[in-house]
């Protein structure tokens, strides 16, 4: 029974299949309930969100289903140099950007660039608000974050990249780890050494992990069907978490034209880059990872850089300019094919249903 893993008993699902969650505004409550419903785990990525948001997302989600689901918290939400960035350095990382600006007809946010709320404040009004279950990524919770989650009988999960980031989750008291390779979309969640040299594919790193801790390891990047899920759970994960697939779905809250692109032709095209927000995150190659590509160019920490070129995503999209916005997009993004997320989480069941059978039958 391929769907029955420690991962599915612990959280109660019929499938072990993760739907990977989305920050900057692009998770919706709609999109996590599709897949809890469906029996996988929908996840509602909260990264940026004020804590004022936490009940109001957990509401929103429980309005739409009663199967289990997970809201997703950043541990680090900005870099220490974005604490002493001066006038000089915003003025040196604008200079860049500045014809962009003018083709667009759009202007630069003003000095100084606010920073995104703490995790302490955000985790605080997400546990009062009690989701089933809370994933982090770019760190470990405090003892007393973990404390507080199992006293109010909250489910935890924590983003790894290497297999010592693993064995520290656990030791922490973590519930699940998700092995993250460095195929996936969006941010690369390293935090024990540095993202450029934590670049370990997904089915290398699952293996490593799967020997390196005893609590359940749910594999993600690079899986966007059945057969990522069969090769995930083959290689002893317990659980497969799809990201970019579902994305491009029409219940997630990416902009239209991200998901066009998801579904085009210059999708397999991607490249990791620290400028669209200052820390190394995959996306679909184009002009603005171009740009970045110089190592020189100045370049903002997080999460300031990611405020700077943001404020080019409205005129962009408005002008159909996919060129100068952040295209999240993992590796396998040229798999993608539907558009609805209950025909991909169905297509995902019957097709993982269907390798396990024909294996049995063999």
């Amino acid at each position: 029974m391929w769907n029955d893993t420690p991962f599915t008993r612990l959280l109660g699902l019929r499938y072990p299949i993760v739907q990977g969650p989305f920050g900057g505004g692009f998770s919706s409550a709609r999109l996590t309930a599709t897949i809890s419903n469906a029996g996988g785990l929908g996840s509602f990525g909260a990264q940026g969100q004020p804590p004022a948001r936490m009940s109001g997302i957990v509401s929103d989600i429980r309005q739409l289903t009663s199967a289990p689901f997970a809201v997703n918290l950043w541990v680090s939400t900005e870099d220490d140099a974005a604490r002493t960035f001066s006038r000089a350095d915003y003025e040196a990382a604008l200079r860049p950007l500045v014809p962009l600006f003018e083709e667009l007809g759009a202007s630069p946010p003003a000095y100084p660039l606010a920073g995104w709320p703490s995790f302490d404040d955000q985790g605080d009004a997400l546990i009062a608000a009690r989701p089933p279950i809370i994933s982090f990524i770019f760190g470990i919770p405090s003892a007393a974050v973990l404390d507080a989650c199992r006293a109010h009988g909250i489910i935890t999960m924590g983003v790894t990249t290497t297999p010592q980031e693993a064995r520290a989750f656990e030791a922490a008291g973590i519930d699940v780890v998700i092995a993250s390779g460095f195929e996936a979309g969006g941010h690369r969640a390293s935090f024990m050494r540095s993202p450029g040299s934590s670049l370990t594919g997904t089915f290398a790193l699952v293996p490593q992990v799967v020997d390196a801790v005893k609590i359940p390891v749910v594999a993600a990047g690079g899986i966007a069907d059945a057969r990522g899920v069969a090769a995930a759970l083959t290689l002893g994960a317990h659980g497969a978490q799809i990201g970019t697939a579902f994305l491009a779905c029409e219940e997630s809250n990416a902009p239209s034209i991200h998901k066009e692109v998801l579904h085009g032709p210059l999708v397999g095209q991607t490249a990791l880059t620290t400028g669209f927000s200052g820390r190394l995150a995959r996306g679909v190659r184009n002009g603005l990872t171009e740009l970045y590509e110089d190592p020189a160019l100045p370049r903002l920490p997080y999460p300031l850089q990611g405020q700077l070129v943001g404020a080019l995503r409205e005129r962009a999209i408005a002008q159909g300019r996919f060129d100068l916005i952040s295209l999240w997009s993992g590796q396998a993004a040229p798999l993608v094919r539907h558009h609805r997320a209950g025909e991909l989480f169905d297509d995902l069941v019957a097709g993982t249903e269907a390798i396990f059978e024909e294996r049995r039958v063999r």
